[in-house]
């Protein structure tokens, strides 16, 4: 579903997946969306349309999708319970009509893919970041390895091994004002945050006292936001205190996913309760708040 992201308004719903959605993107013009599914297919939508450009087969679930940081991007990463990085070719997506066989080109308006790192993936890609240089993409998969790859040699440039399986991996704000961002992930019960512009470059690992699903950091405010598979809050925590600082409480069921807004003045919670709540993160007035 697509929604206005300051007042939560339903625009329209993209309709024609048999399995459940694991991972949706938009692309940062937002004129084209993906999803991953468990009906073994990534889908990519016109996002003023509703209209499927594209539909990808795969061999199995699709966990994670990604688009490369420009407008109308031209290729689009895949991956999941294949443990296979593809990046396909969309420059011949349209109408519908263009599509990708799990076993190879499939007539005349297929799209082509090519893997990248075959055969180093030991467990599902859980999640996928193209970092702000098109050609550094970040993985990372249930066998406890965050990876980069380089796309111009399609080869490993430096690996991380984290303490329990992913649950979230998501490119952020950077801290201090870092162009490039902050890569965060949440793993078992803990947090890591990582330089967006150096490759496997640790920048906090924090050990928190219960299981994390979810992690969004602003980094203006050096201030970051939790979900937990075990209760059904919103932690909000100071980055440098690594304390808790307020608790989020309206939500049904665990929080799986969270994320702020690009300008930070507001952050998104997605819960098992089927709903997705919008929390002001700034003084005045903003959106809905008055």
């Amino acid at each position: 579903m697509l929604r206005d992201g300051l007042t939560g308004d339903w625009i329209g719903t993209f309709i024609g997946h048999k399995g459940a959605v694991w991972s949706s993107r938009l692309s940062d013009d937002a004129t084209l969306a993906a999803t991953g599914s468990a009906d073994f297919s990534t889908k990519v939508w016109d996002t003023f349309t509703g209209e499927t450009l594209a539909t990808l087969q795969h061999n199995h679930i699709v966990r994670a999708v990604a688009f490369p940081p420009r407008d109308k991007p031209q290729v689009l990463a895949t991956g999941g319970m294949e443990k296979k990085l593809r990046v396909f070719d969309l420059s011949r997506a349209g109408n519908g009509s263009a599509s990708i066989g799990s076993h190879g080109m499939n007539g005349a308006d297929s799209l082509s893919s090519y893997e990248i790192g075959e055969g180093v993936h030991q467990g599902a890609i859980k999640s996928i970041i193209w970092s702000r240089d098109p050609n550094i993409v970040t993985t990372a998969a249930d066998d406890k390895q965050l990876r980069w790859w380089d796309l111009r040699m399609r080869s490993l440039i430096a690996s991380h091994e984290i303490d329990s399986l992913p649950l979230s991996c998501e490119l952020n704000k950077g801290l201090g004002g870092n162009p490039d961002g902050t890569v965060t992930v949440a793993a078992g019960k803990n947090v890591y945050f990582f330089d967006g512009g150096r490759p496997g470059q640790l920048v906090k690992h924090i050990k928190t006292g219960r299981d994390v699903a979810s992690v969004a950091l602003n980094g203006e405010a050096k201030r970051f936001v939790t979900g937990s598979p075990g209760d059904t809050w919103v932690h909000v925590w100071d980055f440098d205190s690594e304390q808790e600082l307020e608790t989020g409480k309206g939500h049904h069921g665990p929080v799986w996913t969270t994320c702020f807004s690009p300008d930070g003045k507001l952050y998104a919670t997605g819960s098992e309760d089927g709903t997705v709540k919008l929390w002001k993160f700034t003084t005045g007035p903003y959106g809905l708040w008055r």
